[in-house]
């Protein structure tokens, strides 16, 4: 219990050394740093063009979208440590406190988004893992600025579709375009497979000539009918549509505290 405490006061002084002077008529508690790099994996440079965008975006979208990173967890899972870290830094827009943040732990490699407020109808769990899918080759790859750069993009796109008033369920996610080079590659196979094709077909009617008449297409004795008779059938046939299991929906959980998020999170 003193050692939850403790890191629970190191995570609150930490994000109070942070905060600058307020404004309230922006809906948000106070105006604060939204990327908080505790393990040094941005240049000052990379840090502040990352809060530049954040900033433009939370401020745009009246939705707080936050970055953090860590080198350790201190024990904690990534979930009750990334919720931690949106109670105790006053993140969030408006009394219901909308926003979203990205968890980085360098300890076991493991990222996590958390969600809150609105931020649970926008980013369903579907959704939540594509945005990791899409960021994963960069964090694996070491190049963090990129993949925090693109996270900041996603979560503008989310916000947006949600405001539409249609989330993004696992139907109905960003579709990734097809590489110029893969679309020139298709078309050409496709291409030479119907050539294959259809001069393979051509090959076999070399022996074939025209005939003046139809019945000189039949070969003698080919053709034997031994009984003939019509009926009629009649079917009836009913349709009924599968249920679909589209993972349209925010599963939830209550923090320490007892409030409510959403999130998921996976390795890299």
């Amino acid at each position: 219990m003193k050692k939850k405490i403790a890191s629970i006061l190191l995570l609150l002084v930490l994000c109070l050394s942070m905060v600058v002077p307020a404004f309230a008529e922006n809906g948000f508690a106070d105006e604060y740093y939204r990327v908080i790099d505790m393990a040094d994996l941005l240049t000052d440079d990379q840090e502040q063009a990352l809060l530049s965008q954040l900033d433009e975006i939370s401020l745009r979208q009246h939705f707080d979208v936050t970055v953090i990173t860590a080198e350790t967890l201190e024990g904690y899972t990534v979930q009750d440590y990334a919720d931690a870290l949106f109670e105790h830094c006053s993140y969030g827009y408006g009394d219901s406190r909308d926003g979203v943040l990205l968890l980085i732990s360098m300890e076991d490699r493991d990222w996590y988004i958390a969600t809150h407020g609105y931020g649970i109808t926008a980013f369903t769990d579907a959704g939540i893992e594509y945005i990791g899918k899409q960021l994963k080759s960069d964090l694996s790859a070491g190049d963090y600025a990129a993949a925090f750069r693109r996270y900041g993009e996603l979560c503008d796109d989310f916000v947006t579709q949600a405001r539409s008033g249609d989330p993004y369920t696992r139907s109905s996610l960003p579709k990734e375009p097809l590489a110029t080079m893969w679309l020139f590659i298709s078309i050409c196979l496709g291409v030479a497979i119907a050539l294959a094709v259809v001069g393979g077909m051509k090959g076999q009617l070399k022996t074939v000539r025209r005939q003046a008449a139809a019945a000189s297409y039949l070969r003698p004795g080919s053709l034997q009918v031994t009984d003939s008779r019509e009926m009629f059938l009649y079917t009836n046939v009913t349709q009924t549509a599968r249920p679909k299991n589209d993972d349209s929906g925010s599963s939830t959980h209550t923090s320490s505290s007892g409030d409510t998020f959403g999130g998921g999170g996976g390795k890299f």
